[in-house]
């Protein structure tokens, strides 16, 4: 079993900045990739960046550029660096792991406003 945590949503105005934090425990060991989804109301759930234990690194087209995803495999974190943010960034924010099987955080909420 994999636990997520993930830390650091809130509110921002366009343009701004938000650093979000997911840590890992129980049988982190098995993870071979580690990422971030997003779900805005109405929305099925969506691909915004993952990791892999090599650092190789996957962007949805509509974060390219904008957002940077880093992994610290010491202490088992992955963070998600966004800039520039647009109110279509809205959403709540799943941390998301895959070993054995999926892992997923409970979610935390970005909102974007003008």
């Amino acid at each position: 079993q994999v636990q997520l945590v993930e830390s650091g949503g809130g509110a921002v105005q366009v343009g701004g900045s938000l650093r979000l934090s997911c840590s890992a425990s129980g049988r982190t060991f098995t993870i071979y990739k580690m990422g971030w989804y997003r779900q805005a109301p109405g929305k099925e759930r969506e691909l915004v960046a993952t990791i892999s234990r090599d650092g190789d690194t996957i962007y949805a087209d509509s974060v390219s550029g904008r957002f940077t995803i880093s992994r610290n495999p010491t202490i088992d974190t992955v963070a998600l660096q966004m800039n520039s943010l647009k109110p279509e960034d809205t959403a709540v924010y799943y941390c998301y792991s895959r070993a054995i099987q999926d892992y997923w955080g409970e979610g935390t909420l970005v909102t974007v406003s003008s």
